[in-house]
Formats: C-alpha cells, sequence, structure tokens
C-alpha cells in the first residue's frame, strides 16, 4: 500500500470559495456586503478568479496544497446541494474560473484537491428533479431511495415540506415523511442510491473525470455514509488508474481503521487530533459554550494535563499502517466547527501551540483560510466569515508564527519523515522526538503560566524555533510556548 508521496511534504490551506477572495471579473448579482455578517443562505460573492488572483499570498505563508470546499453548481452557499457534478458553479466562474486557478495553482507548485459530495446530491438535480415530475415512469426512478405510493401518484410528493410534513421529518425517516430518503431528514438532500450500478458508474465517472481535468485528489464528504467498502475500492481504483499519486481523503471524525487498510483511502482528517490539541493547548481557556456547538468532535472535548495528551497523541499515532499516518490532513479547525480561536476562548497562545504541535507531527498540516491573521468565529455561519484584504485587520504577528512554522518544516525533512518518540511528559510540559536518517530534532509544549524544564542529552543543542534557556542539559521551555531543538 501506498500514499502519494507529495502528501508527506504538503502543507494545505483550505479555502471556502463564496467566502475568500472575490475578483472584479463576474457581476454583481446582489451579494452581500463582503464585511457584514455571515448568514445561513447568503452569498459574499467570492470566485475562483479572486482565489487565483491570491495565489501568490499563500505561495509566501508556505503552502504547497489547496482543499477547495465544494465548487460545482449548487443554490447553497456552501456547494455541499450539487445540481450538476460536470459544471463549476456560474457565480464562482465556471470551468473557465476553475480552469484558470488550477493552471495558476500548479505553475506555483501547489496541488488541489476537491470537495467530493458523493453521498447526496440535491433538490435541484437533474435525475432526481426528473423522478420528482414523471414518478414511476422515470428511467431515474432507482437513482434514490423512493416512496412507492409518491413513485405511483398517489401521495404528494414533499420535496419542501409543508408544516405537517415538517412534524413528520421530526419523528420519522424522511422515506416516508416527504417520500425519499433524504440526509439527515434534510428534504434538500436526496441521498444516493449507491447499490444502483448506474448510480455508482455516475459517481466513478465524475471522480476520473475531474482527476483527467488535473485535480490532485479528493477530500470525500461524510464517506462513511456510504456503508459499502467495495464501493470505496473501485473509487480507488479508478482514480488512481488515471492519477496513480492522487491523494483521497475522507471526512471520518472518529477512528479510521475500517478504512485505512491500503484500498480505500490514503488518509482522513484527523479530527483526533484536533481534539487533542484544543483538550491540552486551550485546556483552561476552552469555551465550553462555544465547544458544545463542535459537532463531531465535541463529546471528546475536555481539559487533560500532560500525560493524558502524550497518550492520545501516541494512541492516534499507532492507530494505523505508518504510510497511513504521514498521509493524514491533520487541522484545528474546519467549515464544520467553530474556529480554534473561539473554542479557545480569544487565547492566542494555544492557537501557535497548536500550529506548531500539527507543522512538526506526521501528517499534513492543514490550515483553515483566515486562521493565519486572527479570523475567529463560532458555528456555521459565524466560522465562515469572509476574509478580510483590509491588512490593517490582521493579526500579522499570527501570520508571521504560521509562516515560520511552515518554512521550519519546509527545512526540516526530519519534521516530515521522522519517526516519533516521548521524550518528556509532565502535567503541564511534553516533549517529543523525531529521528531520521540520523538526524534528531526535538520538540516541546509548555501549557503552563511560568517556564518549565526538561532534561535533554545533546550536549549542545541548536535552537530551531522558540525562546529556551538552555543550561548544561537543562532546557527551560518560557510560559504558553513552544520549542524545537536540534
Amino acid at each position: 500500500m501506498t500514499t502519494p508521496a507529495w502528501v508527506k511534504d504538503a502543507i494545505f490551506y483550505q479555502i471556502f470559495p463564496d467566502r475568500f477572495a472575490k475578483s472584479d471579473k463576474l457581476p454583481d448579482l446582489g451579494f452581500e456586503a463582503w464585511d457584514s455578517p455571515p448568514t445561513v443562505y447568503g452569498f459574499k460573492g467570492g470566485d475562483l478568479y479572486g482565489a487565483a488572483e491570491r495565489l501568490d499570498y499563500l505561495k509566501d505563508l508556505g503552502v504547497n496544497a489547496i482543499y477547495l470546499n465544494p465548487i460545482f453548481s449548487s443554490a447553497a452557499n456552501h456547494r455541499y446541494h450539487t445540481y450538476d457534478y460536470y459544471n463549476v458553479d456560474p457565480l464562482l466562474g465556471g470551468n473557465r474560473a476553475f480552469r484558470l486557478f488550477l493552471d495558476e495553482a500548479h505553475k506555483r507548485g501547489i496541488r488541489v484537491i476537491l470537495d467530493g459530495v458523493f453521498n447526496h446530491a440535491s433538490r435541484g438535480f437533474w435525475q432526481f428533479h426528473h423522478v420528482l415530475e414523471t414518478g414511476a415512469a422515470s428511467p431515474y426512478k432507482d437513482w434514490f431511495h423512493f416512496d412507492p405510493e409518491r413513485l405511483n401518484m398517489t401521495r404528494h410528493w414533499g420535496a419542501y415540506p409543508s408544516s405537517v410534513e415538517q412534524k413528520l421529518l421530526q419523528h420519522e425517516d424522511s422515506l416516508t415523511a416527504i417520500g425519499y430518503r433524504a440526509w439527515w431528514n434534510l428534504p434538500a438532500l436526496p441521498k444516493f442510491n449507491t447499490e444502483t450500478p448506474a448510480v455508482r458508474e455516475f459517481i466513478f465517472d465524475v471522480a476520473e473525470y475531474w482527476i483527467k481535468f488535473g485535480i490532485d485528489g479528493w477530500r470525500l464528504d461524510v464517506p462513511g455514509e456510504i456503508d459499502d467498502d467495495e464501493f470505496w475500492r473501485e473509487f480507488r481504483r479508478r482514480v488512481r488508474a488515471v492519477n496513480s499519486e492522487a491523494y483521497i481523503v475522507g471526512e471520518i471524525w472518529d477512528e479510521a481503521q475500517r478504512w485505512l487498510q491500503g484500498d480505500q483511502f490514503d488518509a482522513v482528517m484527523n479530527y483526533l487530533f484536533t481534539a487533542a490539541s484544543l483538550n491540552f493547548f486551550a485546556g483552561d481557556h476552552l469555551n465550553y459554550e462555544v465547544v458544545q456547538q463542535q459537532g463531531g468532535i465535541k463529546n471528546r472535548i475536555r481539559r487533560i494535563d500532560g500525560y493524558a495528551f502524550a497518550d492520545e497523541v501516541e494512541r492516534v499515532l499507532n492507530l494505523y499502517p505508518r504510510e497511513n499516518v504521514f498521509a493524514q490532513l491533520n487541522l484545528l479547525d474546519s467549515h464544520d466547527m467553530p474556529r480554534f480561536l473561539s473554542c479557545a476562548n480569544g487565547d492566542k497562545d494555544s492557537l501557535k501551540l497548536a500550529w506548531l504541535f500539527i507543522f512538526s507531527m506526521p501528517g499534513a498540516p492543514c490550515i483553515y483560510y483566515g486562521d493565519e491573521i486572527g479570523v475567529d468565529g463560532r458555528h456555521d455561519p459565524d466560522c465562515r466569515k469572509s476574509f478580510p484584504w483590509d491588512e490593517s485587520r490582521w493579526d500579522k504577528t499570527l501570520r508571521d508564527y504560521v509562516k515560520a512554522c511552515a518554512a521550519l518544516r519546509a527545512a526540516e525533512p526530519t519534521l516530515r519523515y521522522g519517526d516519533t518518540q516521548r521524550l518528556h511528559v509532565d502535567e503541564s510540559l511534553v516533549a517529543f522526538s523525531r529521528t531520521h536518517e540520523g538526524e534528531r530534532v526535538v520538540v516541546a509544549f509548555n501549557v503552563a503560566n511560568q517556564a518549565r524544564e526538561f532534561e535533554h542529552d545533546a550536549a549542545h543543542p541548536r535552537v530551531l524555533f522558540g525562546n529556551p534557556q538552555i543550561v548544561e542539559n537543562k532546557v527551560s521551555v518560557p510560559p504558553r510556548s513552544g520549542i524545537i531543538l536540534k
């Protein structure tokens, strides 16, 4: 089993296209003001031309890979409600804008992976709409899970449910309440019937099409909802036949051994590291009101000490085969949860410590757009604010910190390829060693409000990051900070 070699060297940046950057190449169709608070349904007008214009900003930050939230035609600002899988949303500039974006990214050595939403479509998806119009006569009647009474037109569809149907959805499966199975009983998201050969072929063809177009991989939305290992094995075979270096990463919030056996995904979004980072680095700063909005990891969030943190890091690093561990997408937050800074009650030292952690551990670090300049935000839609391109609003100290982390990871192969071992643990201070081809790097994290010490066995360690005090073999790590030594 192999994972794409380039992922070990990747530093990802996640872009929510409607909120990242807006060009002057497309008409303003009545979008919300860019700097106004985000709303559930509103569009800000960000587009791929605008994103292409900001690639030099990302390159300067140290980014060499981009994860784009969905870009295909959709009636939702987040575009998880796909109605055309072969065309980029016109509001983003269409396929022409994506061609430009992809080519410009590749010119700069930046890889691009797309969000693949294959568990469900939308009410506007052609094949679904066809069934709503023609019932059992539609050749697409097996593409979704339909109620026979609605198919035979003896009952009305509930695609746009009445108040009565809305109440039914609270107590019944969507199949009986509105006439078709919808993801999480959301009428806007009819769930594909992936047992139907035509549906499987459609999804595999979409996956191949965009790999041939030039993308570098897929981030798979809720892939566990397609409870069929052979589906994902075939998905991998088809994608890898087109590009043997294509990256396949799944959105799995829990342990993911099932999908990381070498025949399905290369990696998952490492929300286990997200939770551990919040628990240890934010610690006393955790805002539990915000934390309870965290969706898939909220039940894991609690303050932990250094012993528990080190145990969890070692556990997660040993959950999967080594190749998969080094391909994990290590993130601190995303469009699906409140931003790390808000979870940490605005404490920027917590965020810095967590960044140093994901930049110094196995797996590819991923920055959620705007985190690097201090953008905060509670749960959706607040975590999806527009990027403030007015530099006077940036926390440039934070950006410089991320940039330094990225530069160090790029400069030190040991941080990308090295084996990890626990070196020192106490309640507030944790240190790990990373070793690779005879080189050793030591990373240490102190969450206490006072300096803490550990012993280093090297005679004259060189400081790569941070401001430790070193006397003989004693290393003192300043309060609420991290260091890296060589």
